[in-house]
Formats: structure tokens, C-alpha cells, sequence
């Protein structure tokens, strides 16, 4: 063997063990906070800059941004009857969050911080989470959990407010497709996730089973590029990875029983964060493609 060919040879061993590494470490999930924020940790969603939002840090009623590197501090006091759940970003970067005591959809001004209220309908149980379309629609999970029931709202850009769906089971996930043409929204109790087709007016129709679960609960749920659904699985301390045809890719330890929620950010949108409600903490695990919301925005 020649010298060409004993680098060559050398040369690929090396590039084989990096990608082998590198493979690795996807879905494999790592603590990012060590502590400080309540049971009630929820949220979470990433600025451009690759913050990360989440809810409850030392107390209710506040959101919390936490750096890359797991470094938290109290970013926005809510007010005093207002508890948030989800949280989004539009393209222009505006914050909304469910608030679900007082029956708002707020929205933070992420400059001034001035906390306003978008939307509120006293018909709302509790808005819980939230999905946001391309042109700034924003739709709102509903649940009723003493009665294990739910409803789905449509939010427009104006704060004007839809009821889209009623009698469903305790509304939670919700979700957007990438195509923007679906909206997948689960139910934790009954354990099922539900795709309906979005209408050109924003309006949902065509309900169909995605795919039913035995065992365990869920809570938020987020999109890859591709379509596939990241599910927390609340109860069994993992996220589900879905196709579109609602087939079990994947499923990913999360270092704890109850996650709450999950969004994707980092440089390269392939960092997913989880809340933990056990724990009380965010862990983090890298995945093969971006997030759908950092990929839209980014455009």
C-alpha cells in the first residue's frame, strides 16, 4: 500500500468515526437549566438570536429567557390575574402567549416588554397552547379538565376570535403543518392527535384521526421542515417523533416523567428544547432536521 493510499485510508477512518459520532448524539436528550423554575415550566419557543421563552421561573406569572448555554433570568412579569402556558413568535418577532387564567391570548412587545392583550372571549376555558400559521393566524388549544373536554379557536391578526372546534376531548398540542394547509392538534386524556384542513380563511374542516395512543398522555407538539410531529409524551418522559402518516419514527428520553412542551431553535434550527415538569427544568436534544417555525422565520 502506497503512502496516497494509507492516507486515503486514514483520511476516511477519520471522517467515518466523526459522522458516526455525530450521529450519535442525535436524540439524545441533556439537561440545559439546573433548577430555579416551578412545575409549572412550560412555553417554550426561540428568538432569532436562539433565546429560549419559557414560563415560570421561581414563581408564576412570568416568562423567563434562557441563553444557549442555560443561563435563565425573569425577561417579563405577567399581570397579576394573568398565568401563561404556549408561547409563539410571529415573523416580525412579536411574543404571544396563552394565558390561561385570564382567558387571553397576550402578546409581549419584546422591545419595550409592554405585556397587551391580543384576544379574549369569556366563552375560553383556559387557552393552553398555541400554533401560528405563515400570515400571523394564531390557533389556540382550549381544554376543560374537569369535564376532559375541549375546544380549538381561530385568533386573527386583530385579536378577533373563532371557535373553530368544539366537543373534542382535552384539547392540548396544537400544531401547524409546514405547507400551512394542516392543523394537528392532540388530545391528552383521550389520546389521540387530530389533523383538520386548514380553509384559505383560516377556518378548519375535514377532522381525521392522525393516530391513537394506549398508553400515557401528551402535552405540546412541534413540526419538522418535513412534517414530521415531535409529541411530548407527558406521563412517560419521552417526545414521539411522527411521519405525516402518523407512523412512530422515533422516540427520544427526556430525562424526566412529564414533559410539557418542545420547540426547535439553535444555529441551525436542529436543536430541540424540552420543558420538564418534574424536574423543573429544560433539557435539549440535537434531531436530523430544522424546526418548522425557525426555518419559516428565517426566510
Amino acid at each position: 500500500m502506497n503512502t496516497f493510499t494509507c492516507l486515503a485510508v486514514a483520511l476516511t477512518l477519520v471522517v467515518s468515526t466523526v459522522s458516526s459520532s455525530a450521529a450519535d448524539t442525535q436524540f439524545l436528550a441533556t439537561p440545559l437549566t439546573t433548577g430555579g423554575f416551578t412545575k409549572g415550566i412550560e412555553g417554550p419557543a426561540c428568538d432569532r438570536e436562539g433565546n429560549i421563552y419559557c414560563v415560570s421561573l421561581l414563581k408564576a406569572q412570568n416568562i423567563a429567557r434562557v441563553t444557549p448555554d442555560g443561563r435563565a433570568e425573569v425577561f417579563v412579569e405577567l399581570p397579576e390575574k394573568s398565568s401563561g402556558n404556549g408561547i409563539r413568535f410571529d415573523r416580525s418577532g412579536q411574543m404571544f402567549v396563552a394565558d390561561y387564567t385570564g382567558h387571553n391570548v397576550l402578546q409581549v412587545d419584546m422591545k419595550t416588554r409592554a405585556v397587551t392583550v391580543l384576544a379574549h372571549n369569556d366563552a375560553m376555558n383556559q387557552p393552553n397552547d398555541l400554533a401560528i400559521a405563515p400570515d400571523g393566524t394564531l390557533y389556540a388549544s382550549d381544554p376543560n379538565w374537569k369535564d376532559n373536554t375541549g375546544q380549538v379557536w381561530r385568533i386573527t391578526r386583530d385579536g378577533r376570535t373563532h371557535l373553530e372546534a368544539a366537543g373534542m376531548g382535552t384539547a392540548n398540542g396544537i400544531e401547524v403543518s409546514p405547507d400551512a394547509r394542516l392543523l394537528y392538534v392532540n388530545e391528552s386524556v383521550q389520546r389521540n392527535v387530530w389533523a383538520f384542513a386548514i380553509a384559505g380563511d383560516g377556518s378548519l374542516g375535514n377532522k381525521r384521526l392522525l393516530k391513537k395512543f394506549d398508553d400515557h398522555g401528551f402535552d405540546g407538539m412541534r413540526c419538522d421542515v418535513d412534517g414530521n410531529l415531535y409529541v411530548t409524551r407527558h406521563g412517560k418522559g419521552t417526545v414521539v417523533k411522527l411521519s405525516p402518516q402518523g407512523e412512530v419514527l422515533h422516540e427520544i428520553d427526556v430525562l424526566g416523567p412529564d414533559p410539557t412542551n418542545i420547540c426547535f431553535g439553535g444555529p441551525d434550527g436542529r436543536t430541540a428544547y424540552v420543558t420538564e415538569a418534574k424536574t423543573m427544568r429544560l433539557v435539549q436534544f440535537r434531531v436530523d432536521r430544522p424546526g418548522r417555525e425557525w426555518a419559516a422565520w428565517k426566510r
